[in-house]
C-alpha cells in the first residue's frame, strides 16, 4: 500500500529547510546565540507553524528563542520571497528540548552499570 502524504506534510518540511538556512544566517548576522532548526509543525490551514529549534548552549536557549520571535516578521517575509505559497503561515518559535532530555537519559543509563557495580559491592560486604 502507497504511502500518502499529505500537502501539510510537504509544506512542513520545505519549512523546516528554508527555516534552516535563513536562521542560520540569523544567527550569524544579529550574534544569537547557535540554534538550528529542528522540526515544523503546521496547522491544517497553514495559517500557523510552530518552529521548534535546538541550542548548542542549552543555558542560552531562551535568548535565542526571543531573538528569532522579534525576527520572526523578517524571517517570514523571507520565507515568501524563497517559497511559492499564496500565504506563509506566521511562524511561533519554541525551544525543542527533546534533545536536552535525550542526551539526560544517555548519561543515566551510562552511569548505571557503575551504580550498579556499587550496589553488589554493598551487598556482598554485607553478607
Amino acid at each position: 500500500m502507497p504511502k500518502t502524504f499529505h500537502r501539510t506534510d510537504r509544506v512542513s518540511a520545505q519549512l523546516r529547510r528554508e527555516l534552516g538556512t535563513l536562521v542560520h544566517n540569523a544567527v550569524r548576522e544579529h550574534g544569537l546565540p547557535s540554534v538550528s532548526v529542528s522540526d515544523v509543525e503546521i496547522t491544517r490551514d497553514m495559517a500557523h507553524a510552530k518552529v521548534f529549534v535546538t541550542a548548542l548552549m542549552p543555558e542560552r536557549s531562551a535568548e535565542a528563542v526571543a531573538g528569532l520571535k522579534e525576527l520572526g516578521y523578517r524571517l517570514r517575509m523571507d520565507l515568501a520571497r524563497a517559497m511559492k505559497l499564496r500565504h506563509v503561515p506566521e511562524l511561533h518559535f519554541h525551544y525543542d528540548d527533546s534533545v536536552d532530555r535525550g542526551e539526560h537519559i544517555d548519561n543515566i543509563l551510562r552511569d548505571l552499570p557503575d551504580t550498579l557495580a556499587a550496589e553488589k559491592r554493598r551487598e556482598s560486604d554485607e553478607e
